[in-house]
């Protein structure tokens, strides 16, 4: 018996050895696997872009692909007007992005926007190549979004007018009143043969830029400064020098067009008016020469200080691939996107040497003097905390703007009903200055 009973023994022990080696080599083998899978996944992910900029985002996803072969990304976009509200409704209704790009002020009020501080840290990115924007992206302390691009205004000059007048061209030093004088100057005629010396569009942006230029900002206590840049554009108009407010908004009249007609001087955009401009000389719309300086500037403020009005890739705290999406967002955002985006014309978020000389090319296309938009002192055309654009530019400096551009208001009073307006609807939300 205790012969049987050691045997017994000895056999059961063997077995649970053996059972115990094959579960470890199981747990071992399976493990590996699991592994590999995890390295290999594939990954699908879903962003939303401008309408302008889906072709260079699919673009540098081919680039991104090479290093990143298990990352699928559809991209989709609705057109510009309709942009914001189409994507709020689609993440609203459970329809996800993991990644979205614009304006973060249109965005942030989602609460959605993933903080990107220990994306950033881990990645080691090197965040000053953003320059003075990239506080601009921090909202509570937090970074939610960083650019890809963004838009530094500039005045684009008619060189063939200028020639014909034998006036000289634009300096890239002349104050607002200096512009106005060269306006007048190379306004002539009436009806269809009137040439005006500037065109200014119907924005509230391209009339309250001068007291930004210095330093102030749209939701500031004091508005003061803005009194002598909207003294400015109404006196523009009585001049005779710019078309009219009302005439611009009854006729539909487009900076784009209206300058590519031939018969305004000076015109005073975005950085994009490059790309618009190249076009029309590509497809034979643009029949004269063209160049660009700064914009005008305020008496005791530097030369070439611009707006900027910076564009951004922002990523979706639920996305269920934060790694990858951070992925996409740092590549389109850091150096190696930047490159691509400059030299398909973009002024880029994330500037150094190797991207400028992306931006600037060869030399061989208009305009000449395009190194201005790399020299610009920038501030914010506003800033990013939610409902500004709606709620102060569109509304407030908007209708109040107005009223004073058809001279149903005064100068001083329009100020005075702004400021009041800010103080009451939005600077209470986030305290005094």
């Amino acid at each position: 018996m205790k012969k049987r009973f050691s045997l017994v023994a000895l056999l059961l022990l063997c077995f649970s050895l053996i059972v115990g080696c094959s579960n470890g080599e199981t747990e071992k083998s399976s493990a590996k696997p699991k592994e590999e899978k995890s390295s290999n996944e594939k990954v699908s992910l879903k962003m939303a872009v401008f309408p302008a900029d889906e072709a260079i985002f699919k673009q540098g996803y081919e680039n991104f692909k090479k290093d990143h072969p298990n990352v699928d990304i559809t991209f989709e976009t609705f057109p510009q007007q309709q942009y914001y509200e189409k994507i709020r409704m689609q993440l609203s209704g459970g329809e996800g992005y993991d990644l979205f790009t614009g304006q973060m002020d249109n965005m942030v009020d989602t609460g959605i926007l993933a903080p990107l501080d220990k994306y950033i840290k881990d990645s080691g990115v090197d965040v000053s190549g953003y320059g003075s924007m990239y506080d601009t992206y921090k909202y509570d302390g937090k970074v939610l979004s960083l650019p890809y691009r963004k838009s530094n205004w500039m005045l684009y000059y008619n060189k063939t007018l200028f020639d014909q007048k034998g006036v000289p061209y634009p300096s890239d030093d002349m104050t607002w009143d200096e512009f106005r004088e060269l306006a007048k100057k190379m306004t002539s005629g009436s009806g269809e043969n009137k040439v005006y010396g500037a065109y200014l569009q119907q924005w509230p942006q391209t009339w309250y830029m001068g007291a930004v230029q210095k330093g102030a900002s749209i939701i500031d206590k004091d508005l003061k400064p803005f009194k002598d840049a909207l003294q400015t554009r109404v006196d523009l108009e009585k001049d005779g020098s710019i078309m009219k407010w009302s005439e611009q908004v009854s006729t539909g009249a487009h900076y784009n067009a209206a300058f590519q007609k031939g018969n305004i001087a000076m015109n005073i955009i975005g950085d994009w008016h490059v790309a618009q401009l190249r076009q029309g000389e590509k497809e034979g719309t643009l029949k004269f020469d063209w160049d660009v300086v700064p914009i005008p500037h305020p008496e005791g403020v530097a030369k070439n200080t611009s707006l900027a009005l910076p564009v951004s890739i922002m990523m979706n705290k639920n996305t269920k691939h934060p790694k990858e999406a951070f992925e996409f967002l740092k590549y389109m955002t850091g150096k190696e996107g930047a490159e691509l985006l400059a030299g398909a014309g973009y002024l880029t978020g994330y500037m150094d040497k190797d991207v400028e000389a992306a931006y600037l090319g060869d030399g061989s296309q208009k305009p000449k003097n395009l190194h201005y938009f790399l020299e610009t002192k920038e501030y914010p055309e506003y800033p990013m905390l939610p409902g500004v654009k709606n709620v102060v530019v569109e509304q407030i400096f908007k209708q109040e703007g107005e009223l004073a551009l058809i001279g149903q208001k005064s100068v001083d009073d329009t100020i005075k009903d702004i400021t009041k307006r800010v103080k009451d609807e939005w600077a209470s939300k986030y305290g005094e200055k």
